[in-house]
Parts: structure tokens; sequence; C-alpha cells
């Protein structure tokens, strides 16, 4: 959902965009595009609405900056959302979860304790892009994007961090990334360090109601966002979920699969749900036709009793039609245990759910290794260790020192090394239970 445009912009081209963001400051004269292809600053000025228009100008005070308690924005109550869909042609997921603890960031002369949210980013089920997310907000309500550290990833591996940025931290300012009510036309910068980040975004409609994963929603709101790049695109933001979707199912989409608490359910786990998760695990660890088969009429089965958010639906069934026609491939595996695992978000507490999560990647590490297959066996322990950071307390000794272990395997690209870990780290996971 972050679609950026964040180039390493060279000599001359940082000291335009710099002269041009003090400019800026004052009249709103030019915020010059940057090409895509080549991240070079181009003599054009992107089409920017009036500076009265703007809401984001007031100089924002921070009482209490970790309750983010609005509406369209509700970092601080949303534990965790999925998002699905697709991007390049390609199956799309994405988690987003609050961590525990805060972030400090100076601002001027403000100290902000923000709130951290964890992004991860899968395409065809793997790891593609990561960041910690800093959000604060505003004593009028008002919520604050307060810079990021982001990890983009290639083959299991960093390829680079384009895109880090804080407030405070290079003239970089904190950037509104949503009123405290907002009204149709209001405009404002969910990033504003031209040249380096940069997005303009308009209120295009307020009071719309959308489907959501388990009904209707009121109050929603879209937008139109203008990149540096002089692209645009729409969003939908909804009350209990925040940024909701984006795109439309014939192209290019993400949007929300299900959130907690937002979508939780005090009910135990169905338990047609319970029969579908043993099934693909199975299945996994047994690829032939006759066991994926039985994936399939576990999911019609469950499906036929308990009601499942459509995107999500949507997703498990193409994710299944491509695993039953080819029992071998292993991305549609992992992709239905991935979908297999959201489904357990309405009934469990997420820290049950992240400890599937744990046992779902570390039985990958072992198929990956197996498959010596080195860069997805990076993959696999950079999302053990992202579901690992999410963990309020220091847990198992254990399984700290494995981790520690299998990313020094897959470091030095030792599959057969990462293969053993993996065993053991079944055997830690199945400790904590």
């Amino acid at each position: 959902m972050r679609n950026k445009t964040i180039w390493p912009v060279l000599g001359a081209a940082v000291l335009l965009a710099g002269a041009c963001s003090q400019n800026q400051a004052h009249h709103d004269d030019c915020v010059h595009v940057v090409d895509e292809s080549t991240g070079r600053t181009a003599a054009s000025c992107l089409p920017l609405a009036p500076r009265s228009d703007r809401v984001d100008l007031a100089q924002p005070h921070f009482t209490h900056p970790g309750r983010i308690t609005n509406p369209l924005h509700p970092t601080s109550r949303v534990t965790q959302t999925i998002y699905g869909g697709q991007e390049s042609g390609k199956p799309f997921r994405t988690e987003v979860t609050l961590l525990p603890g805060t972030r400090t960031i100076t601002w001027g002369d403000r100290t902000i304790h923000a709130v951290t949210s964890q992004y991860v980013a899968f395409s065809a089920g793997r790891v593609e892009e990561v960041a910690d997310d800093w959000y604060a907000q505003a004593d009028d309500g008002s919520v604050w994007y307060l810079g990021e550290d982001v990890f983009n990833y290639d083959h299991g591996v960093v390829a680079d961090t384009e895109g880090t940025w804080q407030a405070g931290r290079g003239h970089a300012p904190g950037a509104m990334i949503m009123p405290a009510h907002p009204h149709k036309g209001d405009v404002y910068r969910t990033e504003n360090l031209p040249g380096v980040v940069f997005e303009q975004v308009t209120v295009r409609a307020v009071g719309k109601t959308v489907d959501g994963p388990y009904g209707r929603i009121r109050n929603a709101i879209t937008v139109h966002e203008l990149h540096m790049d002089g692209t645009t695109e729409d969003k939908v933001f909804a009350p209990g979920y925040g940024e909701f979707s984006t795109g439309s199912a014939g192209g290019d989409l993400e949007a929300v699969s299900l959130a907690v608490p937002t979508d939780a359910e005090r009910s135990p786990v169905p338990a047609g749900l319970a029969a579908l998760g043993r099934s693909v695990r199975t299945a996994r660890t047994d690829p032939a036709p006759a066991t994926v088969r039985a994936v399939y009429e576990a999911w019609d089965a469950y499906r036929a009793s308990e009601a499942v958010p459509a995107l999500l639906a949507r997703q498990m069934t193409r994710d299944l039609d491509t695993w039953r026609t080819a029992p071998q491939d292993r991305a549609a595996a992992l992709r239905t245990e991935q979908n297999t695992t959201d489904l357990l978000l309405r009934h469990e507490p997420l820290r049950t759910v992240d400890r599937a999560r744990l046992a779902l990647w570390a039985r990958q590490l072992e198929i990956d290794a197996r498959a010596r297959d080195a860069g997805s066996v990076a993959g696999d322990v950079t999302s053990l260790e992202l579901v690992r950071q999410r963990e309020d307390t220091p847990g198992s000794a254990a399984l700290t020192a494995d981790l520690k272990k299998a990313r020094e395997a897959a470091d030095r690209k030792d599959t057969a090394a990462a293969g053993t870990i993996a065993r053991q780290l079944t055997q830690d996971m199945a400790a904590l239970r």
C-alpha cells in the first residue's frame, strides 16, 4: 500500500530539490517531477493544489502521541491488518502489525514517542519489502507520519534501503497522514521532502459506505494521491481499518482481507478451519495429488460452514487452483498456508497466530533447504525474524539461539545446515506451547 517514489538523487539534483523545498515553504511554486526510470529530477513541476487548500500547515502538538484513536488511522487500536490482492500480475499480501514499544523522534524542539507499525509485503508468498513506520497523533486528533526504516529485498536478500527517512533528519518534516476530521477538498502531504520523498493527498469524498470483510462499513473516505513521479492513484480509508484499498480487482489491487480486533470473533476455532489447517500442513509435507485434493475438499467444507471475507476467499481459491494443477509448486503451497493462518486471526489472539506463523516458516525453511534454494532460505529466516520481532517478551532462549544459527547459515548460504536448524526450530516452537 506504499507506492512511494524515492530515489538516491545525485548532487545537482539534490541542490535543485533543496532550493525547490525552500521556495515551496512560501509559495508552492514547484515540486519537480522525478523520472521513475532514471531517478533524475526533471524541469517540469507537479500539478500541486493551492496552498490555501492545505490542512497540514499548522504546527502540531503531541501531548499523548501514542494514543492514536483517529478512526480512519487507528494505528494503536488495530493490532494487525492483512492486505491481499495482486501487483504486476503476482499475488500480493501484506501484514501490518503494531509493534511493542515506541520510537523516540526529535523533530525541531519536539521529542515525540511514536508508535511503531511493522509493514511486511510478500510477492508470490516471498518477502519483498519490510518497513518500520512511525506514527503519532497530535492533540487535535490528526495523525502524523514521522518516518520509516525501509528494507527492499531481492530473492531473500536486502537489495537496498531506499525510502528510509525520519522527521528531524536532513531537514525532513513530519507529515500529516490523516486529518482529525477530513472534509472533501482537504489537501495534505503524507510525505514532504521534495526530491527525496513526496506525496500529496486530496480528499475526494467523505461519508462513503464500502464493503468490508464482514459487512458494510460506513463513513469511509476516498482520496486522490499524487506521487513524486507524477503518477496518481485513488485510495479508500475506512473506520476501524485505516488504509483500506488501492486499485481495482481487474488490475493491481491491495485491499484489506481482515483486521483484528476489528474483525475478531469471540469463538473457538471452527472445526472446519482446524481441519483445513491440518490438511494443508499434511499436503505441504507430502505434496501428492491426493493430499492436495484433500485440501481443496477441506476448503470447500469450511467455506460452506463459515463466512469468509470475499478477497481472502478469492485468493485462497486462486492459490489452491494453482497448487492442484501443480502439486510440487512450493510457492502456491506456501501461499495456501499463509491464507489458512490468516483465517485463524478471527478466532485466536495474535500471539497464538504468530506462533503458528513461526511454525509455518520453520517448515518452509526445511522445504527450501532441501531444495538447496539459498535465496528462499534467506527469505524464510527473515520472515521468522520479523514474526519474532513482534513478541513483547524475550520468550524462549533456545528459539532465540537457533534463530541466530539459522541467520548465520543463511548468510553463508549453507542450506544443509539451515535444514538441520529448521528441524530444531520446529522443536523449539513445539516447546512454546
